[in-house]
């Protein structure tokens, strides 16, 4: 076995738990900061704003942290951006505490946010294939899928908790220990080589490897295909993504509790799917997986949208969660087998680079839309075009060519 796999279990238990620390931080100053703007100002338009903060940056920034996971070590990209997100929460924690409480202030501190998730992106999805064998990779992005859910099950109830009996500031400090020990994790603990090209000296500069990168896309039938439907699903998939906390609050009520319930529901559907994929693994056909999860998640968003029990609509939010690991989990492995490791952090800057503004762009169309038409009647029209989009995508030829088993595909050329 290649000496970059020796004890692989032992490094992905070392690296996982030192992201569900991270992450367990990052989701309670997610939540906080989410429901006291939708609390706050219950409007479309905010929530759209808030959105944009978090994730433009991330957009601005995809292609470059791309570059840089190719180029330099990813596990100290990791590192450092973990540290860009405690340090900002610090200062904001400080600036609450002296009195400095303003909405924008928020605003600021999504975006500060953001840019340390826009350079972590890259290097995390591209690291993983460092560190375990290929035909273990669905396996572990599955158990990765379930223990996120686990966090996303535990983080809002916490969040809700820590709202009711502190202050916003508080959970800022939560975030802060959190970050501090994940980075202790991986620098104490985590010793794996850096990849090939990190080990080289760089004799291009950051724009050639910017164009290699997209030149490797382009010659990449089934790349540029499977970007353009992310593009239009991601696009799509924002109302039931960010808008579904503003029509509870319109339509249920705005307790705290409704809230919680339906990120509760959302993440027990997730960590059942996590573990679902982990021990099924799919269809042989990835994209055969990723279609019927689409197909999934486009009869739950129809279903949220005309659904009037709180009760059923909770049921569908947990069928949504179910869908998304199952969805997620082929994508990012069929990423890892089909590019080559010394691009594989340019191709995830760019995934990042499309997830990150085609949602702000859905954003934009159906947040100040909110504010004039009913979020039910946004949730149904775009749950129809999901599920089309779900039917088209399991019928590309390109795609389904591309979503075969590796070891059936080693002798197919991609490129044409």
């Amino acid at each position: 076995m290649n000496t970059e796999f020796e004890n692989w279990k032992r490094n992905i238990i070392i690296f996982l738990s030192s992201q569900t620390i991270s992450l367990f931080g990052s989701s309670l100053v997610q939540y906080a900061i989410m429901w006291h703007v939708t609390l706050t100002t219950r409007s479309g338009m905010m929530m759209t704003l808030f959105i944009l903060c978090g994730f433009i940056p991330t957009f601005i920034l995809s292609p470059f942290a791309g570059v840089w996971a190719d180029r330099y070590n990813r596990k100290m990209l990791i590192i450092l951006s973990d540290g860009l997100i405690a340090t900002a929460t610090l200062i904001m924690a400080i600036v609450f505490l002296m009195g400095y409480d303003a909405i924008w202030l928020l605003f600021a501190m999504a975006a500060v946010r953001a840019i340390g998730t826009g350079i972590q992106g890259p290097a995390v999805g591209a690291i993983l294939p460092q560190i375990v064998p290929e035909d273990k990779l669905t396996k572990v992005s599955g158990t990765n899928g379930s223990i996120q859910a686990i966090i996303m099950f535990v983080s809002p109830m916490v969040s809700a908790a820590l709202l009711t009996m502190t202050t916003l500031e508080i959970i800022f400090f939560v975030d802060v220990v959190t970050a501090a020990i994940a980075i202790a994790t991986l620098l104490v603990f985590l010793k794996i080589p850096a990849h090939a090209k990190a080990s080289m000296q760089q004799t291009t500069s950051y724009l050639a490897d910017f164009k290699e990168g997209l030149s490797y896309i382009n010659n990449h039938a089934f790349l540029k295909k499977f970007f353009l439907f992310f593009a239009l699903f991601f696009i799509l998939m924002a109302p039931a993504a960010f808008l579904t906390p503003l029509q509870v609050t319109r339509s249920f009520g705005d307790d705290v509790w409704r809230l919680t319930a339906i990120e509760i529901a959302f993440s027990i559907g997730m960590m059942a799917g996590g573990a679902i994929i982990a021990s099924w693994g799919g269809f042989a056909n990835k994209v055969h997986t990723m279609t019927l999860a689409s197909v999934v998640m486009g009869v739950c968003t129809i279903a949220l949208g005309v659904m009037p029990i709180f009760w059923a609509y909770l049921l569908f939010m947990g069928l949504f969660g179910v869908s998304m690991p199952v969805f997620n989990t082929p994508t990012t492995v069929l990423i890892q087998e089909r590019v080559e490791g010394d691009y594989l952090g340019r191709i995830f800057g760019v995934f990042g680079m499309i997830a990150t503004s085609m949602m702000p762009i859905g954003m934009l169309i159906f947040g100040p839309m909110a504010d004039i038409v009913r979020v039910e009647w946004i949730l149904l029209g775009t749950g129809i075009l999901m599920l089309i989009l779900g039917l088209l995508l399991g019928r590309n030829k390109v795609l389904l060519k591309a979503g075969e088993p590796v070891v059936v595909q080693e002798s197919v050329d991609l490129n044409k």
